[in-house]
C-alpha cells in the first residue's frame, strides 16, 4: 500500500505497510476487525503463506472463507463452521420430514374425498413421493407399496393413515 494509511494487518501488527503487502488488498484499514479475528485464529504468518500459495484471482474468495471460518470458530470453539453446517443439515432433514408428513396428509384427505383423483395424483407423484416416504423415519413400510403406510410414532399423535 505505502500510502497514507496502512492496511488493517500492518496496523494491528504495528509495522510499515509495504507497497507489495499481501494483506492490503484483502484487509483494508477501515475494517480492522476482519484481520484481527483471522489473525487470532490462524496467525498472520499462516494466512500470509496461504495467500501466497493461492492464485491471485482466488485470494479474495480464500480471505472471505478464512473470515467466515474464523468467525465460526470464535462463536463455537469446538465445532466451528462444521457445527453450523451440521445444524443446517439437521434443519433440512426436519423440513423434509415435515414435507413428507404434509404430503401423506394431503393424500389421505384426497382418498377420503375422491379415490379416483388419488390414483391420478399417486401416479404423477409416485417417483418423488415414494422416495420421500421410504426415507421417512416415522413411516413403516410392510411391503413396497404406498397402500401400507402406517405411522409408528408421531409427535402430532396422528392415527394410522391406511391399513
Amino acid at each position: 500500500m505505502g500510502g497514507a494509511s496502512p492496511c488493517a494487518s500492518c496496523k494491528l501488527l504495528r509495522r510499515r505497510c509495504a507497497k507489495d503487502c499481501i494483506f492490503a488488498p484483502y484487509f483494508p484499514s477501515d475494517d480492522p476487525h476482519k484481520f484481527a479475528i483471522v489473525h487470532k485464529i490462524f496467525g498472520a504468518s499462516n494466512v500470509s503463506k496461504m495467500l501466497q500459495e493461492i492464485a491471485v484471482q482466488h485470494r479474495a474468495d480464500a480471505v472471505s472463507s478464512l473470515v467466515y471460518e474464523a468467525n465460526a470458530r470464535v462463536r463455537d470453539p469446538v465445532y466451528g463452521c462444521v457445527g453450523a453446517i451440521s445444524f443446517l443439515q439437521n434443519q433440512v432433514s426436519q423440513l423434509q420430514m415435515q414435507l413428507a408428513l404434509a404430503q401423506t396428509d394431503i393424500l389421505c384427505i384426497q382418498m377420503h374425498h375422491d379415490p379416483a383423483a388419488v390414483a391420478t395424483t399417486a401416479n404423477l407423484q409416485s417417483t418423488n413421493f415414494g422416495a420421500t416416504l421410504q426415507n421417512h423415519p416415522y413411516l413403516n413400510f410392510a411391503t413396497s407399496g404406498v397402500n401400507n403406510v402406517m405411522i409408528q410414532q408421531d409427535p402430532l399423535k396422528r392415527e394410522s393413515l391406511w391399513t
